[in-house]
């Protein structure tokens, strides 16, 4: 900051004040006047030097302050008004400038070098600027002869001298003023940008053209992959994220600086639980003035709710067609069904009574009959599930207790003796509610998803049954530590006729007709699943209101 030195500005003006004749003190107020819109220093200089020729018609007039934080400001003028670029002896005057105690005196061409060069004067009169305790500057006057600036015009200088720097103390308050308050906006619009940035519902980061990050937002702290921002600022990008497959990330960034296009990615996670994620993730180049790539911004928005609720549009329509098709033709292929199996039997029974004699091919032909018997009864199962989606659930609906729907169902499973070495595990909290279902519904999509889950555990294992409140809903969870489902199985388990399971072993309609029950409940069935670790079935269902 630079200040006038106070005790030199009173002295001048106690000494100064009474001598100026009234045209001085018009000139006085003329220059005060011109100098009160000359903002900047170089505007100052140019001015007061440009004022002083004017009124003086002297053969130079130059005004030249050294400030720290501009430099050497310079204004040289010559009789016939013209501004002189080059002119200042820079050397001789810094010399000057920095013997203390500077004074007001004449120079002449005779005794040392001039500071103004050039051949239209002999001497010079220099008046010094007081800044900041000491001198920065003079005020220089290019005279033919000494005599040429007499005593009152001498006062005169000073005094403008003095006011000059009055003018370049207030313009130094005026920029510490302007650059604190464009400093406290810039932060203020730094810290809002932030705000903005942190409330998205998205997680977002920026990197560089060196794959440094340089900004990394709230919700990307967050979650099972956040991680805080203060540990990743100004690190690789690469290095940060390195539980991603580099070569892919890589070249993601490398497309998005080299076109200068927007790409969209698709991504799907799985947390430590075996939850299933899915990502929208955007890269998102930033342009400079010349168009270059600088940055690239990553967009990462959780969409695992929308992709859910089209892949369950999706069950729906499929669930609703295959309605439409069983109540058409499923009847149809019943009866021809029942024929083919009434023959069977009818043959059976003739071989039985050695109505074919006892030759080799009489037990080829019980076989043939037994297979096409029980592919006629495995036929007439899978027609009996396609009339489950045909109807409509409406079935007996009262308040129903999960607890005892429970029990009775693990009853049932423990005496199929389906599986060996399975250990069965019921956790159902007290404050459960009941609720208003068809018992024997849920009951029969619990034991389709037991079912399922004693299948995943051919080497044994527990098959574990746990009911709570959360929030308004009644959950129900089926869980086995069983081999477990694939990523790229999950999004199609509950499409009918799809199965993992041998063929013969599995019709693929038993989880499609689980889920049918489940949604004509209004509630929800969910799954999650690591392969080698386990899966669990998530029924959530409405309570009573």
């Amino acid at each position: 900051m630079i200040s006038v030195d106070k005790q030199d500005t009173n002295t001048s003006a106690k000494q100064w004040a009474g001598g100026l004749h009234a045209s001085s003190l018009e000139f006085m107020s003329g220059l005060g006047k011109r100098l009160l819109f000359a903002i900047h220093p170089k505007k100052i200089a140019t001015t007061a030097a440009e004022a002083l020729i004017a009124e003086f018609g002297v053969r130079t007039c130059t005004v030249a302050v050294e400030l720290d934080h501009i430099g050497l400001v310079c204004a040289v003028f010559d009789s016939n008004g013209e501004i002189k670029q080059k002119g200042l002896n820079r050397k001789r005057f810094q010399n000057w400038v920095s013997l203390l105690p500077s004074r007001v005196s004449f120079v002449e061409s005779n005794e040392a070098e001039l500071f103004v060069d050039g051949n239209r004067h002999t001497c010079e009169y220099v008046s010094p600027i007081h800044l900041e305790g000491g001198v920065k500057g003079a005020v220089i006057v290019g005279l033919e002869d000494v005599d040429e600036l007499d005593e009152s015009r001498r006062k005169l200088v000073d005094s403008a001298t003095q006011m000059i720097a009055l003018s370049l103390s207030l313009t130094a308050h005026y920029e510490s003023a302007m650059d604190s308050s464009i400093h406290q906006a810039k932060e203020e619009h730094r810290k809002f940008t932030e705000e903005v940035l942190d409330a998205l519902p998205v997680s977002l980061y920026v990197i560089d053209s060196d794959y440094n990050i340089v900004m990394w937002n709230r919700h990307r702290e967050v979650g099972i992959q956040g991680m805080p921002r203060d540990s990743v600022i100004g690190r690789n990008v690469f290095e940060v994220l390195s539980k991603y497959p580099e070569g892919k990330l890589s070249g993601e960034f490398e497309r998005a600086f080299k076109t200068g296009e927007i790409e969209r990615i698709e991504q799907q996670t799985t947390d430590d639980e075996g939850n299933t994620r899915y990502w929208l993730v955007s890269k998102v180049p930033m342009l400079d003035e010349q168009g270059l790539v600088r940055h690239v911004i990553t967009v990462g928005e959780d969409v695992t709710m929308r992709v859910e609720a089209i892949h369950a549009v999706g069950r729906a329509e499929k669930l609703a067609a295959i309605g439409r098709l069983a109540s058409g033709v499923v009847h149809e292929i019943n009866n021809p069904l029942a024929t083919i199996s009434a023959c069977a039997e009818a043959l059976e029974s003739r071989v039985e009574e050695g109505a074919y004699g006892d030759s080799e091919e009489v037990e080829d032909l019980k076989e043939y009959l037994g297979l096409i018997r029980s592919e006629a009864f495995r036929c007439k199962s899978i027609t009996n599930g396609l009339l489950d989606f045909s109807r409509v659930r409406t079935g007996n609906r009262h308040e129903v207790d999960i607890a005892a729907v429970i029990e009775s169902s693990v009853n049932l499973l423990s005496h199929q003796n389906r599986g060996e070495n399975i250990k069965f595990e019921i956790d159902v909290r007290e404050d459960l509610p009941l609720v208003t279902a068809d018992e024997g519904q849920i009951q029969q999509a619990i034991i389709a998803l037991a079912t399922n889950a004693i299948d995943a555990m051919p080497e044994g294992g527990t098959l574990s049954f746990y009911a709570a409140k959360r929030r308004n809903r009644a959950m129900i969870e089926v869980s086995d530590t069983g081999i477990g489902i694939s990523q790229e199985d999950i999004s199609k388990i509950f499409e009918p006729f799809f199965t993992t399971k041998e063929v013969g072993k599995g019709t693929g309609l038993g989880l499609a007709v689980c889920y049918g029950i489940i949604t004509d409940h209004e509630g929800r069935l969910s799954v999650r699943s690591n392969l080698g670790k386990g899966t669990t079935f998530t029924i959530s269902l409405p309570l009573n209101s």
